[in-house]
């Protein structure tokens, strides 16, 4: 069965720090890319941060120098370390695999920042 299975959500004060995890089965994951999505109220689902299967990595620009996506092949984990959290930062966050022209998601965690 494939599934990602994300954690680490919550609410946290602007300025403030949460890390999430994302465990994925069912997949190889070694050589899949791997990425956060974010989806706010009334807003459209956006990249936030995306890895490779060889660990280079983008950034949406609103979040460079504050989050860092990072993986671990031996456990089957991506993770999203976010740092100086803004409340703009507020929205359900998705995990998501892809190889090829094959896609999977998660069922999103919800992170909340308040000012």
């Amino acid at each position: 069965q494939v599934q990602l299975v994300e954690s680490g959500g919550g609410l946290v004060q602007a300025g403030g720090s949460l890390r999430l995890s994302c465990v994925a089965s069912g997949i190889i994951f070694r050589i899949s890319a791997m990425g956060w999505y974010r989806q706010a109220p009334g807003k459209q689902r956006e990249l936030v941060a995306a890895i490779t299967s060889i660990g280079s990595t983008n950034y949406a620009d609103s979040v460079k120098d504050r989050f860092t996506i990072s993986r671990d092949n031996a456990k089957n984990t991506v993770y999203l370390q976010m740092n100086s959290l803004k409340p703009e930062d507020t929205a359900v966050y998705y995990c998501n695999g892809s190889l090829g022209a094959s896609q999977v998601w998660g069922q999103g965690t919800q992170v909340t920042v308040s000012s």
